[in-house]
């Protein structure tokens, strides 16, 4: 099986994430032009901080962000960023937000951010085990 690997000056890698962001209070305001804007939004942010947003999915009430990153890439401030920023842009280009979401947050303070990989855990743990059998 081939792997898609990215390459640094000292590294080979492939940093796949999965990250769920959660609105506060699952409050329900994701429409059509605050999505766009929203997507618009992360995917600028991830080039200032040179990761790769593969996918974007929103719900009304959460998005779901697939991307790629370094492995000098700062997990945190790369999410608080993501949160920071888009919270104060929508707030300021759809008013009407602030109406659902008072005190001037948009995101739970909590987020869900889970590895991804090429090959399942199961196999990895495989061939990693096979490895002792040489």
């Amino acid at each position: 099986m081939r792997y898609k690997l990215s390459r640094g000056a000292h590294s080979v890698y492939a940093l796949h994430y999965h990250l769920v962001l959660v609105t506060k209070y699952r409050r329900k305001v994701f429409e059509e032009a605050v999505v766009e804007r929203l997507k618009d939004i992360f995917y600028n942010i991830g080039q200032k901080f040179g990761v790769e947003v593969l996918m974007q999915e929103p719900n009304k009430d959460h998005i779901h962000i697939l991307f790629a990153a370094k492995p000098t890439t700062e997990l945190t401030k790369f999410i608080n960023a993501l949160k920071g920023a888009s919270a104060n842009r929508l707030f300021h280009e759809f008013p009407e937000l602030k109406k659902k979401l008072w005190g001037g947050h948009l995101w739970s303070q909590s987020y869900c951010l889970l590895t991804t990989g090429q090959v399942s855990l199961d196999v990895l743990k495989k061939y990693v085990e096979s490895q002792g059998e040489r």
